[in-house]
C-alpha cells in the first residue's frame, strides 16, 4: 500500500494531493460543522490546473536549534469543489465552491538535529498576522441556496473555524521526519494560561424582532472548538448575565477573546453583534472591566453596514500557568475531546462543535461547557488563584435558558 501511494504521488501528483486533502479535510468538515448542518462532505474535489504562487520567502533564526521560513503564498486557482450539504428536514444539496482565492503566509519551522538529514521535524502553520484570507463564492448545483436558510453562513463559519482552530498560529501541524528519534512534545501546542471572563451585561442591542424584543445570549471563545454560552434573557435589549467562564489560551501574543451576541429565534438564531479583545492587551493577575463595541462581524471587509450594534461589558483576569498547571490543563483538555469523540460515536452529538448543546452534559460538565473541567482540574492541583468556576454562573447552568432550555447558535 505504501509503495502504491508513493508511486501514485510520483506519477499523478495532482490526484495524490486531492486524495490526501479529501482524507484529511473531510473529517474536519464533519467535526467542525455547525449545528444547523447534519452532514458536510465532498462530492467532488479537483484542484484544477493552476499552481500556487510564492511571492516572497523570509528565513530567520528565532530560536536556537530551529530555522524559520515564512512563505508568502497566493493561489487563485480553478478547482472544482462540490460539497454535499445536508440539514435537518432537508434533502442533500450539492453546493459548488467557486472563484477560490487564498492569500496567506505559511510558516515552516525546521527542528534541527545532528543526524542526517539534519532535520528531525517540520512545524507548519498559517501566520495569524496578516490574517489568512480564503475567498470564494457558493452556488447551489441545480437548485437554490435559499432551500436551507443560512446555509452560506453555516459553511463560512465551518471553514473559518477549521482555519482558526487547526491551521492559524499558534495552532500548527507537526510533521516528524522519518527515522529521526527524539522528543517532539516541545513543538506541540500547549496551554499557556487561563482567562477568567465574566459576561456582565450588554446595552443598546439591535432589535431583530417584529413583535417584542430580541432574546439575547452570548457565545464566548478563544478557540472555536471550545465555545461556552450564557443563558438566554427574554425580551431585553439591555440584558444582564453576570456569568463567569474560564477559557484556555495557548499564545497570549496572537490569540483573542471573541464574544458573539445572538438573538434566539425559531429555526435560525440571528447574530446581534460581535466583539474581539486581543489577549496581548491584558496584564497577568489583574482584574479589568472592559466595555467593548459590538460590530456586525469580526471581518468588516465584507460588511456594508458598518454601524455598531451596542456594547458588551465584561470583566477579565488572565493567569499565566506554571508547569504543573499547564500539565493539568492539557490533561483535562484531552479528556474533554475524548468525551466528545465518544458522544459523536454514540450518536448523541453530530459533531464536536455540537458540544455547546446541553446534550453534551450527559458525560460531564466539562464537555457541555467547553473547558470548564480544566478549572476543576486546576482546583484539584490547588494552584489556580481565586474561585474556580466551571462554565457556570452562580446557581445557573451556562447551557440553560433563564426560564427553560436553550439551543446552540445556528449561525
Amino acid at each position: 500500500m505504501a509503495v502504491h501511494c508513493r508511486c501514485k504521488l510520483l506519477l499523478f501528483p495532482g490526484e495524490a494531493a486531492e486524495a490526501v486533502i479529501k482524507e484529511s479535510v473531510e473529517p474536519l468538515l464533519e467535526a467542525y460543522r455547525t449545528s444547523g448542518i447534519t452532514s458536510l462532505k465532498f462530492s467532488k474535489l479537483s484542484l484544477g490546473t493552476v499552481a500556487p504562487k510564492i511571492e516572497g520567502v523570509r528565513v530567520q533564526c528565532l530560536k536556537e536549534g530551529q530555522i524559520t521560513m515564512d512563505i508568502d503564498l497566493r493561489w487563485g486557482g480553478n478547482p472544482s469543489i462540490v460539497l454535499a450539504v445536508e440539514a435537518a428536514h432537508f434533502a442533500c444539496i450539492p453546493v459548488q465552491l467557486k472563484d477560490l482565492q487564498v492569500f496567506t503566509v505559511v510558516r515552516a519551522i525546521f527542528q534541527l538535529t545532528d543526524e542526517i538529514p539534519c532535520i528531525s521535524a517540520v512545524v507548519v502553520a498559517l501566520l495569524a498576522e496578516p490574517k489568512p484570507r480564503i475567498e470564494y463564492t457558493l452556488k447551489a448545483v441545480g437548485g437554490s441556496l435559499t432551500a436551507i436558510p443560512g446555509i452560506s453562513d453555516m459553511i463560512d463559519d465551518t471553514v473559518n473555524s477549521i482555519v482558526t482552530d487547526m491551521l492559524q498560529w499558534p495552532h500548527r501541524i507537526v510533521v516528524p521526519v522519518s527515522g529521526i528519534p527524539g522528543d517532539l512534545s516541545e513543538l506541540e501546542l500547549k496551554p499557556e494560561g487561563m482567562l477568567r471572563v465574566t459576561v456582565v451585561r450588554a446595552n443598546n442591542l439591535k432589535n431583530m424582532e417584529l413583535i417584542g424584543k430580541s432574546d439575547p445570549y452570548v457565545v464566548v471563545h478563544i478557540r472555536p472548538l471550545f465555545k461556552v454560552k450564557t443563558k438566554v434573557i427574554d425580551n431585553n435589549l439591555n440584558p444582564v448575565w453576570n456569568e463567569t467562564f474560564e477559557l484556555i489560551a495557548e499564545d497570549k501574543e496572537t490569540q483573542s477573546l471573541i464574544l458573539e451576541v445572538f438573538d434566539e429565534d425559531i429555526g435560525h438564531d440571528k447574530c446581534l453583534g460581535v466583539a474581539k479583545l486581543p489577549l496581548i492587551e491584558l496584564d497577568s493577575e489583574v482584574t479589568k472591566e472592559i466595555q467593548l463595541t459590538l460590530f456586525p462581524s469580526i471581518d468588516m471587509s465584507k460588511i456594508k453596514d458598518k454601524k455598531d450594534r451596542g456594547t458588551i461589558t465584561i470583566q477579565v483576569l488572565y493567569h499565566e500557568f506554571n508547569k504543573e498547571e499547564q500539565l493539568a490543563a492539557l490533561e483535562e483538555e484531552t479528556k474533554i475531546l475524548e468525551d466528545r469523540k465518544k458522544l459523536k460515536e454514540a450518536g448523541v452529538i453530530g459533531s464536536t462543535m455540537d458540544a455547546l448543546d446541553g446534550a453534551a452534559s450527559l458525560v460531564g460538565s466539562g464537555v457541555g461547557t467547553g473547558l470548564g473541567a480544566v478549572g476543576s482540574g486546576l482546583s484539584r492541583a490547588g494552584k489556580f488563584v481565586g474561585r474556580t468556576i466551571t462554565g457556570r454562573s452562580s446557581g445557573s447552568s451556562a447551557n440553560s435558558r433563564e426560564n427553560g432550555g436553550a439551543k446552540p447558535p445556528n449561525s
